[in-house]
């Protein structure tokens, strides 16, 4: 029950909208289409959540090198979640929560925190559900420090 409520393809839409937004906070580009790809697996785990949360004050690379251990089966576990991801990049596509193109997507809606996505969190869910959306938008803003997909990938341990 938990996996079918966690794998939600509206869940992880908003969780890749947020992922958007704060990559949207630093630059107003889209956020490259691969990164996509690595929210659910960072964000959906426990463990991997927590740690990314308590460790806000490094970049990507130090947080990896502090916290391989949490990296362990990540490239698996990526796999894994493509699907999930795919599906989310559509579900929130139609239904007007994302901006799915070739050039990465963006996060739709409006910018009034009141009737955003993190509004309606913030005041209808669990502390579980915010802390996955407060991940997914910290990793935005981390991927958007490390600028390069490529080298993204490369420090989770994954093929773009």
């Amino acid at each position: 029950m938990e996996e079918r409520n966690l794998l939600n393809p509206a869940f992880c839409a908003m969780l890749l909208w947020h992922a958007a937004r704060g990559y949207a906070k630093e630059n107003k580009d889209l956020m490259p289409i691969e990164w996509s790809f690595l929210v659910l697996p960072l964000v959906l785990p426990l463990s991997t959540r927590v740690k990314l949360l308590e460790e806000r004050d490094m970049s990507l690379s130090e947080w990896c090198d502090k916290c391989s251990a949490y990296l362990d089966g990540f490239g698996k576990r990526a796999k894994l979640l493509c699907s999930h991801t795919r599906e989310a990049l559509v579900f929130g596509g139609l239904h007007g929560l994302l901006d799915v193109s070739q050039g990465g997507i963006g996060a739709k809606g409006p910018r009034d925190r009141k009737k955003s996505v993190h509004g309606i969190l913030r005041d209808r869910t669990s502390n579980d559900v915010r802390d996955c959306a407060k991940c997914a938008k910290f990793l935005g803003e981390l991927f958007i420090r490390t600028r390069n997909p490529a080298r993204v990938m490369h420090l989770l341990g994954v093929q773009s």
